[in-house]
């Protein structure tokens, strides 16, 4: 293998010692000098670098060095150990060649070696300096066939599709991966150079079957190749978004800059920031909301010398002002409601028995379709201010839509936007008016609604009044649904023959 990493700048470590005060042991044959290290892995056919700083390590390279003779890395079991015995150490390592040697200026010992081959720890021998072991050299399977070719030809695709994953990973090792023509060899430098933790790689070398070895790291390389391109497609996205609002903060800040030159940026950034949270205030639901902030987005590019602008910005402060959240109602108190009744108007006996009869229903059903009431009589009789009573008795606002003359269907369903001067109808009015959407709504004098030729006022109130409908009233100059089922619909009349039909079925 010509891939080597490259060693620190570093000075040749002098390795003979001053004077050895007496001959040392001559290791047997099957001996080998040990070096134990901590959360490191040795594979053989493998070139790595090794830094080492304790005493005995430090002993042991040096003696292995001037003896030229090979090394056995054992991993730790436990990597907080300082000062590991032999007892904690795996008992299968790799048997491998001190290529490099040096001595860094900061006293650090650095180590490039090579793999050999495995090996199996018989006993440990005493009367070293440091760790001498007796070992069994394990022999590499000479296994061959179809399944191991196949095995080889998927690892090798695995590893470089892994390589091509990688952001930093270099080029030479993949042209090496390429060469390996030996399974055994690949699946060794695949495990060693995949991200795993010291446990798993130290399974990996301890697999001696070159199958069972192949499979294990092609089903970790596998799911490391799974996490390398979730985190990518992450990457990209993240980078996508970033992109998009470092763009949009470029844009913004160009717009800006060219309005500071109109003198118009300063008072439009702030309104701006001012509708915005407005909107945000609002709470309204999500297609009343994608409605306002695109209305937004048009005012933001429009120049306030526009035509539109003007137009726009009362339509924003429309949709901000309408009270779409609906507020927590308190319950109806009935002994309470008829004390205000009893307070309010004198006699009127039948009249307050049937308000209180409502109140009943709305109290035991109030998500139900409950009737509207209509108060008929002569002026000035009290119609108005018993709807004020109840208003009172529910402890809701109270508003007054006069109806009296209205022969326009816009006064109800409100003027479209194209139109200069286009405001919503009484209805929406009365609600931005009262602040709430659990208000009580008196029509007043709905007999007196007329016709023309700007349509039919009745019919558009009968979407008003029909519980069916009203969920998701449409005004045509906010073109977006209003929930009215939550206001409380009263109606007065000085006679009840003049009601126009679709209005009179509402509560009879």
């Amino acid at each position: 293998m010509t891939d080597h990493p490259h060693a620190p700048d570093a000075t040749q470590a002098s390795l003979q010692p001053e004077k050895e005060a007496a001959p040392r042991p001559v290791l047997p044959p099957d001996g080998i000098i040990i070096v134990p290290v901590r959360n490191f892995v040795m594979f053989p056919e493998v070139v790595l670098p090794l830094t080492i700083g304790r005493p005995g390590s430090i002993a042991a390279a040096q003696a292995a060095v001037r003896e030229q003779s090979p090394i056995g890395v054992l991993a730790q079991r436990d990597a907080e150990l300082s000062d590991p015995a032999a007892a904690d150490l795996h008992q299968m390592g790799t048997i491998a060649t001190i290529l490099r040697y040096v001595t860094a200026p900061d006293g650090a010992h650095h180590l490039i070696v090579q793999g050999q081959q495995r090996f199996r720890v018989i006993e440990f021998l005493e009367g070293w300096p440091y760790l001498v072991a007796r070992v069994l050299r394990i022999e590499e399977p000479e296994t061959a066939g179809p399944e191991i070719e196949a095995r080889l030809m998927h690892l090798r695709q695995q590893a470089l599709e892994t390589l091509q994953l990688l952001p930093q990973a270099p080029q030479e090792l993949a042209a090496t991966i390429q060469n390996i023509t030996s399974a055994a060899a690949l699946a060794d430098m695949a495990a060693a150079y995949l991200d795993l933790s010291p446990q798993q790689k130290q399974e990996i070398l301890e697999t001696i079957g070159l199958q069972e070895r192949l499979d294990k790291v092609s089903r970790l390389l596998a799911e490391r190749m799974e996490v390398l391109r979730l985190s990518q497609e992450i990457g990209r996205d993240v980078q996508a978004k970033l992109g998009n609002r470092q763009r949009e903060a470029l844009l913004r800040e160009q717009m800006a800059a060219i309005q500071r030159q109109l003198g118009e940026g300063d008072d439009k950034t702030a309104e701006i920031t001012e509708l915005t949270e407005a909107i945000v205030n609002a709470h309204m639901p999500a297609e009343v909301e994608d409605q306002a902030r695109k209305e937004l987005r048009r005012l933001e590019r429009m120049p306030e010398a526009a035509a539109e602008h003007g137009m726009v910005r009362t339509y924003l402060d429309w949709l901000t002002e309408l009270p779409w959240a609906l507020p927590e109602g308190a319950p109806i108190d009935i002994a309470d409601a008829r004390r205000i009744l009893d307070a309010d108007h004198y006699d009127l006996d039948k009249v307050k028995r049937r308000i209180v009869e409502y109140l009943a229903v709305r109290k035991l059903a109030p998500q139900g379709k409950a009737p509207i009431l209509c108060f008929v009589g002569p002026p000035g009789v009290g119609k108005t201010s018993l709807g004020q009573s109840i208003a009172r008795a529910m402890d809701r606002k109270f508003v007054r839509v006069s109806l009296g003359g209205v022969h326009d269907e816009a006064e109800i369903r409100g003027h479209r936007r194209t139109y200069i001067g286009a405001l919503p109808g009484n209805i929406i009015q009365a609600i931005r008016k009262a602040g709430t959407r659990n208000c009580v709504m008196m029509l007043d004098e709905i007999d007196k609604l007329g016709s023309g030729v700007h349509g039919d006022p009745s019919a558009a109130l009968l979407e008003v009044l029909d519980p069916e409908q009203n969920g998701t009233f449409r005004d045509n100059y906010l073109a977006v649904p209003f929930d009215l089922s939550r206001v409380v619909f009263l109606a007065t009349a000085n006679m009840l023959d003049s009601v126009p039909g679709p209005c009179a079925t509402a509560w009879k």
